[in-house]
């Protein structure tokens, strides 16, 4: 006898990822699972890592699904496929979120009143490149490498007295919050792992993804996520279970 099991887990998986892309995406119930693979590789990582997986699995579900004349079962998934299958299921269907798989870090922050000097030598000191910038109890922005060096470039093609410049300019003062939104991305404590992959996809400029509670901007950053993390991001996504 075949084990019934198998196919009987292997198709609860297979239904349940088939309904999480078409909720995801926006699909039709009518549209073919293997086109719905093919255009979900395209915007999510886990599909398109698994795509040709997914593929196969589609000839095999039709295969458990439609019986032979005499109603046989003519396929049976055997135990590594449907070890594969329920492991997509779980990064699709409940993927592990940064609250769950993440510490917070150490985040060095500034208050929005200290002058640009005083967060340059901060920077230079402990080697973190965006700082969080608080009026009171509320981020008002983010300072990096790349707005100071704008800063600069204004005042020494205007030809006026840099040191002064430094001393006496607030940090707060040089904050564009157009840069929240072109260099960071804001995400909660709920949000997935698989959200800041698909955040630095999205947009090639981007320095770092923001983590605070709800990921509203404005929030206390508990974390920053940079390029440099992405291998230990996707090293977790590959162990999870």
């Amino acid at each position: 006898m075949p084990d019934l099991k198998n196919a009987g887990e292997f198709i609860n998986s297979y239904n349940k990822i088939d309904s999480q892309l078409r909720d995801l995406y926006g699909f039709k119930p009518s549209q073919p699972f293997t086109d719905v693979v093919r255009r979900c590789a395209e915007k999510n990582s886990v599909v398109r890592r698994y795509e040709n997986d997914l593929a196969d699995y589609a000839r095999l579900r039709n295969a458990i699904v439609h019986q032979s004349t005499d109603g046989r079962i003519i396929a049976v998934p055997c135990d590594d496929v449907v070890e594969n299958i329920r492991r997509i299921e779980r990064l699709l269907c409940t993927p592990p979120t940064l609250g769950e798989t993440l510490k917070d870090k150490r985040i060095v922050s500034i208050e929005d009143s200290i002058s640009l000097r005083q967060a340059i030598l901060l920077i230079s000191r402990t080697g973190y490149s965006n700082l969080p910038v608080y009026r009171g109890r509320r981020m008002a922005g983010i300072v990096n490498n790349r707005r100071i060096i704008a800063s600069l470039g204004g005042v020494i093609e205007a030809g006026a007295d840099v040191g002064r410049y430094l001393s006496e300019t607030p940090v707060g003062e040089i904050l564009s919050e157009s840069d929240l939104f072109v260099y960071y991305k804001f995400l909660g404590k709920k949000n997935t792992l698989q959200d800041v992959l698909a955040a630095f996809e999205e947009n090639k400029k981007l320095l770092a993804v923001a983590v605070s509670e709800s990921g509203k901007v404005g929030e206390r950053i508990v974390n920053f996520i940079t390029p440099a993390d992405l291998v230990h991001i996707s090293k977790i996504m590959e162990d999870y279970s």
